[in-house]
């Protein structure tokens, strides 16, 4: 099964949900969508959505929760058909 990385487009905190006390916008295991989002890059008050970019299962989040990224950083991998 092939592999996509979904990449931070830019620095900043990574979120996996849209606000505190949220649950997650997609959980580990669940089919996801190109356009799909999958979590937030925060930097100095201004939110960009990460979006999965490539249809499949979401395999497993590469960083935690609230990690500091950097442009480039693996956020999470794909499992495309």
């Amino acid at each position: 099964m092939a592999q996509h990385q979904i990449a931070s487009p830019l620095p900043g905190v990574f979120y996996r949900s849209p606000a505190p006390g949220e649950p997650p916008f997609v959980q580990v295991g669940a089919t996801v969508t190109a356009d799909q989002t999958v979590g937030l890059v925060e930097i100095m008050k201004q939110f960009t959505d990460v979006k999965a970019g490539a249809d499949g299962v979401l395999a497993e989040f590469a960083v935690d929760d609230n990690a500091m990224l950097s442009p480039g950083d693996v956020v999470a991998i794909i499992e495309t058909d």
